[in-house]
């Protein structure tokens, strides 16, 4: 028999690599080289920024803020939590697809949402896994990553974290093309709303569809307004 502290470091090891190989994924699926087309998309910041509401580093950082923890950020990440769960159950999936195309809150959050999701299921299909089957067309940006990160069994709070992060870079990266910021300061911009990350993913995962809701009316508007701004950067 092998002595207790060598099937110890074994067991270990064998559960380091299964996190490693969860880390990559999610590093791989959420980074900006995923072809998602995230770089397309302000989600309203460019017209938040047309309008002045967004004009420097700190009114950014508050503008996302509240966008993670009262808004758009906080329902993506109670959906994606939903798609986690229910990825082999059809009835339960299907539900949180509709449910999830059917709160996008304008016409170019709506296209952004089904765009991505439908990207990345594409990319992501170089990890195959039936749970591709299952999701069909139409499928929102967090259901479609929900589903795909349960599917590889990546851990739900990492997913969420992950997702969020990948948010908060995507806008740092939409400020500095509209001059709100610089590099330094978007890098700044992400360090600083970490703690709220860690914060959102942690309650999002425990969270259920009665969690959603949104108190970010002025960025809803801004989406709105964003489709009628005549010169522009991004698609919405």
């Amino acid at each position: 028999m092998q002595p207790a502290a060598t099937i110890t470091a074994i067991t270990i090891t064998m559960a380091e690599r299964i996190d490693t190989q969860a880390l990559l994924r999610l590093v791989a699926w959420l980074s900006p080289a995923f072809p998602v087309g995230a770089f397309s998309y302000s989600n309203g910041l460019e017209q938040a920024v047309h309008d002045g509401h967004v004009g420097d580093a700190e009114s950014l950082r508050r503008w996302l803020e509240a966008l993670l923890c009262h808004g758009s950020g906080w329902n993506d990440a109670v959906l994606l939590g939903e798609a986690y769960r229910a990825f082999d159950d059809p009835l339960r999936l299907a539900s949180v697809i509709a449910l999830s195309e059917a709160m996008a809150t304008s016409r170019e959050r709506h296209m952004e949402t089904l765009l991505q999701g439908e990207a990345f299921l594409a990319a992501a299909r170089h990890w195959p896994h039936p749970v591709f089957e299952r999701l069909g067309e139409g499928v929102a940006y967090p259901v479609a990553v929900g589903a795909v990160a349960s599917a590889h069994a990546t851990g739900l709070e990492p997913a969420i974290a992950a997702y969020l992060h990948a948010s908060v870079s995507n806008a740092a990266s939409v400020a500095i093309r509209c001059g709100v910021t610089g590099q330094r300061d978007g890098v700044g911009l992400i360090a600083a709303l970490e703690p709220t990350i860690a914060e959102v993913a942690r309650k999002a995962s425990a969270a259920s569809l009665d969690d959603l809701g949104s108190a970010t009316i002025t960025a809803d508007i801004s989406s709105l307004r964003h489709e009628t701004l005549h010169s522009r950067l991004f698609r919405s």
